[in-house]
């Protein structure tokens, strides 16, 4: 098994060698043209598959519904807990036991100063007047833990419905209605981002440090053919492969209509500043 991982690393090596001899021999550097970025929507929670609401190669927007889980005993619980935080009466009806313990304790305490009647009746009022106040405080708190249950219960109904992280394409379906999904088990669908695209281009090191974010890079990708793009640069990778002498240079290149695909190979032409014009090959 070392082996073969010492044979692949040398293969490897080559092949970077290879890419990085076409940029020191001329202005043109093979590349590979990628999605910006591919990730798999998997299940948060154990549930049947209810929907999956697109197909392979449809086009999807961020946040766009792409599946959704069984989920009738949560919208249950959701629901439950929407009527609880929105009920008012355990609220009305302790205000209400409040105006009145005040007007009774005020009547209570000038008749007790008047000597008309005893103090522990004016007392006693006071103490209802207080509990009444404490019962609306009860009233209040509840009301709110009732919105932290529903806000609960919604976060738990929103993870049974799986949104698209951004706008690209359905590139795999690997889930139906009826399954059952597990989380960490299996990707429902696989989702790539096609606009911009990211492009990998291998220099040789001679080129380390005339490479800079966002200059302009010409692109002739294999398909569709005779077609040419301008990229930028979006990053440049600050460690030189020692085995083969070559560093990553990775391009953004906007794709709005698609008409580019990922997974195809391109050339790209630098600026003379990187690669110099008397290096250029005779025939292109």
């Amino acid at each position: 098994m070392l082996c073969g991982f010492r044979v692949a690393s040398c293969l490897l090596c080559l092949f970077c060698g290879a890419m990085a001899t076409q940029a020191v021999a001329g202005e043109v550097s093979g590349c590979l043209i990628e999605p910006n970025q591919t990730v798999g929507l998997g299940s948060p929670v154990t549930g049947v598959l209810e929907e999956v609401a697109v197909r392979r190669a449809d086009r999807v927007t961020k946040g766009q519904v792409v599946a959704r889980i069984e989920s009738r005993v949560e919208k249950a619980a959701s629901e439950l807990a929407r009527f609880k935080s929105a009920q008012t009466g355990p609220t009305s009806m302790a205000e209400s036991k409040i105006a009145f313990s005040r007007k009774k304790f005020e009547r209570r305490k000038v008749m007790a100063e008047e000597k008309v009647m005893s103090a522990q009746a004016s007392d006693d009022a006071e103490a209802e007047l207080r509990v009444a106040q404490a019962e609306l405080k009860v009233a209040q708190e509840n009301r709110q833990i009732a919105g932290l249950e529903y806000r609960q219960q919604k976060g738990l109904l929103d993870l049974r419905t799986l949104r698209s992280p951004f706008s690209g394409v359905v590139v795999e379906q690997a889930a139906y209605p009826g399954e059952v999904v597990e989380p960490g088990k299996g990707v429902i669908l696989k989702l790539a981002e096609l606009d911009p695209l990211r492009i990998q281009v291998v220099l040789h090191k001679g080129a380390f440090g005339k490479v800079t974010p966002q200059m302009q890079v010409e692109i002739l990708p294999e398909i569709p053919a005779n077609g040419r793009y301008t990229a930028r640069v979006r990053s440049v990778d600050r460690l030189i492969d020692a085995a083969s002498g070559t560093f990553v240079v990775i391009l953004e290149l906007p794709n709005p209509d698609l008409r580019i695909p990922a997974g195809v190979t391109c050339k790209a032409r630098f600026p003379d500043s990187v690669i110099p014009s008397k290096t250029r090959p005779v025939k292109p």
